[in-house]
């Protein structure tokens, strides 16, 4: 039993590798999306399990030790309620080494760093900040949903873009953000964000982008605003040790990781970057398995 196996599960996909206890990849496979949240208990370790049948290949199941699972919305996987979907399909790969289930905020920490404790900054739809010490969350701020958080998200950004738009429509910004999402007038803008089309409110994220990195002045003032809304929210965790930023706006080339790397700089903090939460959560697996012999 000389693997492990590390599962990043999230809204959009599902990752997995099977790695040498030492580290290296060996297989990977990818799935559906695997928040159980919204995909569903079922359908999301159906995923998890379609995800690590396609890393495992042929190797034999029983070369496996342990698995570590990082998924969005662990919150609702109890020993009664979710968490024996992932059993079952676990167990259907053949697979009777230990699983543990943390959070995906844990694995992209992990993705990161080698330490085992300090803060993880995650921006992507959403945005949230965690303490975290080993496998566990000590704490985290925000990651509230669209509604009442997820400041400087890429959800928070493309409904910035359409406040700016529509209250300076004949800027050269709203021009794009108009191209963008098929509208020719303010009212019609209006009109569409009610709908609430959210696939394509945060599609806007990568044009804010665009258009900041092309000096843009509305533009750069939203991924500016968005930068320090996620110094912010790293604030209120008190981070000690490594800072982890992770997610897309986070781990890409992108304006708002080019400021909140200044931002934090200026204070004498360094960062890392999340590369492969799915092999973070590998490496996870690997400690615990160091940690029981």
């Amino acid at each position: 039993m000389d693997l492990v196996v590390g599962v990043d599960a999230g809204g959009t996909s599902t990752r997995a590798v099977v790695a040498e206890v030492h580290g290296a990849v060996i297989g990977r496979g990818s799935a559906g999306p695997g928040n159980p949240l919204t995909a569903g208990f079922e359908a999301a370790a159906e995923a998890m399990g379609s995800a690590v049948r396609t890393a495992l290949g042929t190797l034999p199941p029983a070369r496996v030790a342990r698995g570590v699972l990082g998924i969005a919305g662990t919150s609702c996987l109890t020993a009664g309620n979710g968490l024996p979907a992932y059993e079952k399909v676990w167990n259907s790969l053949g697979l009777t080494a230990p699983m543990m289930v943390v959070g995906d905020v844990v694995t992209a920490f992990a993705a990161g760093t080698h330490a085992p404790s300090g803060v993880v900054l995650i921006a992507g739809t959403g945005a949230i900040a965690a303490q975290i010490d080993g496998e566990r969350v000590m704490r985290t701020v925000d990651g509230n949903g669209w509604l009442l958080g997820d400041f400087g998200s890429g959800r928070w950004i493309g409904l910035a873009a359409l406040r700016a738009a529509v209250r300076d429509w004949s800027s050269p910004f709203a021009a794009a953000v108009a191209d963008q999402v098929s509208v020719t007038s303010a009212d019609d803008l209006v009109a569409w964000a009610q709908r609430l089309p959210f696939p394509e409110i945060d599609a806007l994220a990568p044009l804010v982008c665009e258009l900041s990195q092309l000096a843009d002045p509305q533009a750069r003032a939203i991924t500016s605003s968005a930068a320090a809304e996620l110094v912010s929210t790293l604030d209120q965790v008190s981070p000690t040790g490594p800072v982890v930023l992770a997610g897309s706006l986070l781990s890409n080339d992108t304006p708002v990781r080019e400021k909140v790397r200044a931002i934090l700089h200026s204070r004498a903090v360094e960062t890392t970057t999340s590369t492969d939460p799915a092999a973070g959560a590998a490496r996870l697996a690997a400690r615990a398995l160091a940690n029981s012999r």
